[in-house]
């Protein structure tokens, strides 16, 4: 990919800038340029992104029932002033997840996001640093992207599994074809097999042709599978610079 298309993907390299940001350290940047299409799914590149898809999910539950949990104790304080310390501690502990999550995409996803300014307590004492945790924007936007992440956590690791295995599974035919006749009793993989009242219907894959198209297919989906998991997690990593950013 070209540099331009690193434009277009709306990062720009630290010191980059232009107009009005010349000079002004950049919001994200991208660290290293996905691989070409024909070398996709061989690449180190890809596979960070699946390990990110699919390590995502136990990540995302964590960050949403702490964050939930914190916002519905506080909610059900609020009213004695003892919700607001609560609330305080969700949006620190949504900066510390949001930090780690940067940490995440900038390590599997080649981006690196810049966080936020720290927060400014401008009151003294305990209700001064309460007070001014409860007015930090970028603590309640990591704590939206905790919440709006979570089911979109749960797809992306449904669709990236799926393909993944799928497509591998499709394309490796040929070596593991023998297991179907040998020890399962049927003459090749059973794509369909269903009784009506107009006759039986089934269909193996068994043939060599058969076989061959079976696997070019599987191939197909496993060059497809990179480019779907790489428009999954483009999603997460507009997230991170819009909810976990400057």
């Amino acid at each position: 990919m070209s540099s331009s298309g690193v434009t277009q993907d709306g990062d720009r390299y630290a010191l980059g800038g232009y107009g009005e940001d010349a000079g002004r350290p950049a919001r994200a940047r991208r660290t290293e340029e996905p691989p070409p299409f024909w070398r996709a799914p061989f690449s180190t590149h890809y596979y960070r992104e699946v390990g990110y898809a699919l390590t995502g999910l136990p990540v995302a539950i964590v960050g949403f029932a702490v964050c939930v949990a914190l916002f519905c104790a506080g909610l059900g304080t609020v009213v004695t002033c003892l919700g607001l310390p609560v609330w305080a501690a969700l949006t620190s502990t949504a900066r510390g997840l949001g930090l780690m999550e940067r940490a995440r995409v900038r390590s599997m996803l080649g981006v690196d996001v810049s966080g936020p300014d720290p927060v400014e307590q401008t009151r003294p004492g305990f209700w001064g640093s309460v007070t001014a945790r409860l007015a930090d924007a970028a603590g309640w936007k990591a704590v939206l992207h905790q919440v709006v992440m979570f089911p979109w956590a749960i797809f992306r690791f449904v669709m990236t599994l799926v393909f993944l295995l799928l497509g591998w599974a499709m394309a490796l035919y040929p070596l593991y074809h023998w297991v179907f006749p040998r020890y399962v009793g049927w003459p090749g993989y059973r794509i369909f097999d269903f009784t009506v009242e107009s006759g039986h219907y089934e269909y193996y894959v068994q043939s060599p042709a058969q076989i061959a198209a079976f696997s070019a297919i599987g191939l197909v989906l496993v060059f497809l599978t990179a480019q779907l998991v790489r428009g999954l997690t483009n999603v997460d990593r507009a997230a991170a610079r819009g909810l976990l950013g400057q």
